[in-house]
Formats: structure tokens, sequence, C-alpha cells
């Protein structure tokens, strides 16, 4: 999705919200956000059984919250921080929790999560993997969600700070937190790169290409 079409989506999901319409918009949020939220997930989790999982409960935070969405963030960086709780929240509940009442259940929004998942999983199942996929793999949870926001999903290091920087369940960053975060941040990929450098190069590949 390009940045023409992530406008035009972010003013038909902000339009919903003012009329009231907060299913409507969790739909258009679902539905156009949630191939790359899933492809993330997928990332982070390695498992595309957890991931699923997860993004079921993605969708379901979406739905729920969109009422209370102040739009200090654009949508995007909103569904990107639900997804990264999630992940928190999944990493320190391992034990499978029971779902809950006043879910979407039947209604449009997990069908349209249910689409979402089958036609993402298919396209990412005829994606080959490559060496530099698998190094990425073995990264750690923080480190792959670090790269794939950044590189992948050409985040700001201000939406980074936005979404990584609740990691201890903080309240959100005031803009003094953010810049901090996002310097620590650049700094922390910096490292990365460097580390994922010289892995490539022992394993006979050659970098590149990532953003600054």
């Amino acid at each position: 999705m390009d940045d023409a079409a992530r406008a035009e989506l972010e003013s038909r999901a902000r339009a919903l919200c003012a009329a009231g319409d907060f299913d409507g918009a969790a739909t258009v949020a679902v539905r156009g956000y949630g191939p790359e939220l899933l492809g993330f997930l997928i990332a982070v989790h390695r498992s595309e059984a957890d991931a699923s999982d997860a993004f079921s409960e993605v969708a379901e935070a979406v739905w729920k919250g969109m009422s209370t969405f102040a739009w200090e963030s654009t949508l995007r960086t909103w569904t990107y921080a639900i997804a990264r709780n999630v992940t928190r929240v999944r990493r320190r509940n391992a034990a499978r929790r029971e779902r809950r009442g006043g879910r979407a259940g039947d209604s449009t929004l997990d069908k349209v999560a249910q689409a979402v998942r089958t036609e993402t999983l298919g396209f990412l199942r005829t994606e080959k993997r490559t060496r530099l996929q698998a190094l990425r793999d073995g990264l750690p949870e923080e480190d792959r969600m670090l790269l794939v926001l950044r590189v992948d999903r050409q985040l700001s290091w201000n939406d980074l700070a936005r979404i990584l920087g609740d990691a201890q369940g903080r309240e959100a960053l005031d803009d003094d937190g953010i810049a901090r975060e996002a310097a620590r941040l650049r700094k922390r990929f910096q490292l990365l790169k460097e580390r994922l450098v010289e892995a490539g190069k022992r394993e006979g590949l050659v970098g590149g290409g990532e953003p600054s």
C-alpha cells in the first residue's frame, strides 16, 4: 500500500468515526492494514498458527477500541501498537487464554479478519524464503519487531517509539519521551544492522538497502 492509499484509508476511517460508525471504521482498518499486520505477526511469532491467533486478538482489540481512539497518531501506528501489546501479553501468558464475552463473533469484522488471514497466508506461502530471512528469524523477538517495522514497513522513528516504547506497559510517551525513545531505537537499530552485516559476511551474503 502506497502513501496515497494509506492517506485515503485513514481519511475514510476517520470520517466513519466522526459519523459514529466505529464498527465500520474498524472494518476499514482491519481490511486495509490486516495483511501487513499479519505479515508482521508471522515474522515475530515464526508460527502461522500463533500469528493467526494473535491476529484474531488484534482485530478484536481494534473493534473494541475504535470508539476511544483519539487520533493522536495515525491509525496505522495505533494498530501496530495493538499488535505489539497483544504479542507482549501472549508471551507473558504462555497458556492459551479462554475466550471472553463481547467478541465480534460472527460479525462482519470477524469475517473480514478471516478473509485477511486466508488471503495473506496464501500469498506468504508462495514467497521463497531466503537465507537473509533465516538470519532475521534467528534474532530475538524485540529485534525482529524493530527490523520488520523499520525495514519492511518503513515506519518513522517517532512512530516506532510510539509502538515499541510501551514494552513495559507505560503510559503514552510525551514529546520528549518520544524523542528519547526514538534516539534509543535508532542506536539499537544501527547495532542490529552491524550484527546482521557480520552474520551476512559469514554466510556469504551481501546486505544493504535498509533505511537509516
